[in-house]
This record gives C-alpha cells, sequence and structure tokens, in this order.
C-alpha cells in the first residue's frame, strides 16, 4: 500500500517522465531535428559534382510578382514580371566544378590576373571578411593573393572543400564558365522567380517566418552582427552546398550562404525595361553604370540586425570586376520560345 506521504512523489515522478517521453517522442520535433542532420550529413558527403541528370532543376515560366514594397526601397516597387521556361542550377558551382572548368581551359580568374586600381594599376587578390576578435568590429579588407583557390588569402586553401560553393568569382569568371558548360547567367527576374518557387509574394523562399517552428532552412547570421554569432544553423562561415532543404522547384541554397551573381545591370530601384549586361539603357536621362551588376540570396553574413537580404525579393549591387568571400554564382539553359 503506498503511503500518503509516497504518493505525492510518485505522481511527481509519472508526470515528470511523460514530459520527458513525450518531448523525445513528439513527431514534430523529433522529425525536424533529424532532417536537420540528415540534411547536414548527406552535404557533407556531396563530392561538389553532379550527375548530368542531377544538375540542373526544368522550371516552367510564368508570371509572378517581382519586388517588395515593405522592405528595402531598391526592392520596390513591387511589379508583374513573366518568365519564360529555363532550366537552373540545383547548387551553386561549387569548387569541384569550377576546378573541372579550370584544369579543362587553363582559365584564370581575374582576382588571379589582377584588380584595377584606382592608380592604373594592377593588384593580385579580392575582398575578404574577417570577424571581428575581443569585441572588435569586422571589417572587408582587400587581401593580396586570395582567389577561389586561397579563399582567406595565400595561406588558406580548399582542401576538403570540393562540395563548397566557388567564391572570389567575377562577373566574367562566372559567365566564362557558363559559356564553357552551354550556358547562361540568370538574369534577375528569372532568379527571383526561381528563388520563390511558386510562393507568391512571400517574405521567405519557404514562407513567412524566418525561423518556423525555430528551425533555421538557410545559412545565415544569428545573433548581434558582427560581433557575435550564435551559430545556431551549425555554420559559422561558408558552407557546403545543400545543407538545407530545396525550395519547393528543388532548388538548394536560394538564401544565405553566399550571393549569387545574376546578369542583370543594377538601378537602385525596379524597372519594368529590362536591364541586362551589355545593353546599355538611359532612365531620367542618364546611362546606368554597367559596372556594376545584381547579385541575389544574400549570405551568411547577413543577420536581423543587419543585411536581412537573406529574402527573394532582396538585391545588392556588386562590381563586375571584384571578386569577395561570399560571392558566387548558379547557372541556366534558356529555352528559346517556339514562333
Amino acid at each position: 500500500m503506498i503511503s500518503k506521504y509516497r504518493f505525492p512523489m510518485l505522481v511527481a515522478l509519472v508526470a515528470s517522465m511523460s514530459l520527458v517521453f513525450g518531448f523525445l517522442l513528439s513527431p514534430k520535433k523529433l522529425n525536424a531535428q533529424n532532417y536537420f542532420y540528415s540534411n547536414q550529413r548527406l552535404c557533407q558527403l556531396y563530392k561538389g559534382l553532379p550527375s548530368d541528370s542531377d544538375e540542373l532543376v526544368f522550371i516552367h515560366g510564368g508570371g509572378f510578382v517581382m519586388g517588395s514594397n515593405t522592405a528595402y526601397q531598391e526592392e520596390a516597387p513591387a511589379h508583374k514580371e513573366q518568365v519564360n521556361d529555363f532550366w537552373i542550377s540545383k547548387h551553386n558551382v561549387t569548387n569541384a566544378q569550377f576546378s573541372q572548368f579550370v584544369a579543362a581551359t587553363g582559365y584564370i580568374t581575374r582576382a588571379e590576373k589582377g584588380v584595377p586600381t584606382i592608380s592604373g594599376q594592377s593588384r593580385k587578390g579580392s575582398a575578404v571578411f574577417f570577424q571581428p576578435n575581443s569585441g572588435n568590429s569586422g571589417y572587408w579588407k582587400f587581401t593580396d593573393g586570395a582567389n577561389w583557390r586561397h579563399p582567406e588569402g595565400l595561406n588558406s586553401n580548399i582542401e576538403g572543400k570540393d562540395n563548397f560553393p566557388v567564391v572570389h568569382v567575377t562577373y566574367e569568371d562566372a559567365l566564362a564558365y557558363a559559356n564553357w558548360k552551354g550556358h547562361d547567367l540568370p538574369t534577375e527576374e528569372q532568379w527571383e522567380y526561381a528563388a520563390r518557387g511558386g510562393l507568391s509574394e512571400q517574405q521567405y523562399v519557404w514562407g513567412k517566418e524566418l525561423n518556423p517552428e525555430g528551425r533555421h532552412l538557410a545559412n545565415t547570421w544569428q545573433g548581434e552582427f558582427p560581433k557575435i554569432n550564435l551559430v545556431l544553423d551549425g555554420h559559422s562561415g561558408v558552407s557546403p552546398v545543400g545543407c538545407f532543404s530545396p525550395n519547393n522547384f528543388g532548388l538548394f541554397d536560394m538564401a544565405g550562404n553566399v550571393w549569387q551573381i545574376t546578369k542583370s545591370v543594377y538601378v537602385p530601384y525596379h524597372s519594368t525595361r529590362k536591364l541586362v549586361l551589355n545593353h546599355s539603357e538611359v532612365l531620367e536621362g542618364k546611362t546606368q553604370d554597367l559596372s556594376l551588376l545584381v547579385i541575389k540570396g544574400g549570405s551568411h553574413l547577413c543577420a536581423p540586425n543587419y543585411c536581412m537580404r537573406y529574402r527573394p525579393s532582396a538585391r545588392q549591387p556588386q562590381d563586375q570586376m571584384l571578386g569577395t568571400s561570399h560571392v558566387g554564382f548558379r547557372t541556366i539553359i534558356n529555352i528559346k520560345k517556339s514562333a
């Protein structure tokens, strides 16, 4: 017989065990956690070289609302756009893929050849972000010797990083790779349409919430940038491609990790006129600066207190002659519309 003193203790024990087992056996929490770690393992095992049948995803063209009226001013105005059918890379181009291209062609990137400077001299290197130490602010620095083979400078390398997105590439580097493949680079319209994955006017690639049910669905910065990175998504810097679940079109990393180059010329607002490289446009009597191109998708450096451009409508200018440690690209194949 249970004494009146032991009974409350027994009830408390049973209740505690119920809470523990309820938490452990909760399908939603367990599945979400398992899916996250399963994805992390799969992306680490990926060799960075997709098969021909698994490299591209077919995108059915259509109409969509591009841009946003509620975010940064350069994303406005939200307006209707139309794109034709096209194929697009499932992942960002990886170090392994770019290595194949270089081995086959002997191509030398802009960072390796040298970047023109104001003085007229050429300087070999690229821009690298250095995280702060001891509470200091992080900063960008043009780093001699930094390029796709040496992402943090001459003392770094990409050994064991075949499955990472290639970085420190410029527009001309990305286009050279695309041409070698018989591909092209996406316009801003194509990229945003693909990133949205059929979700109409949603804030994020996956829906309306940044972290649904507490899950981190992209490689971004958690914490106060640039002082504190909590690394809740499992990555403190650039991560391998495909570590997070794809969007509804089956495309990986359309938010965060590294920015992605498009072939659209940057203007500080949206226009219904198409602005693509080598097509000089005159708006309001001013010829647009063709040296700045649109990059999309945000990067691992984007945080809620800074940047917040891990959204499909977000956009930013990038000098087409300068590479950085957080910009990569993916390619497309345009499908000509039959007459």
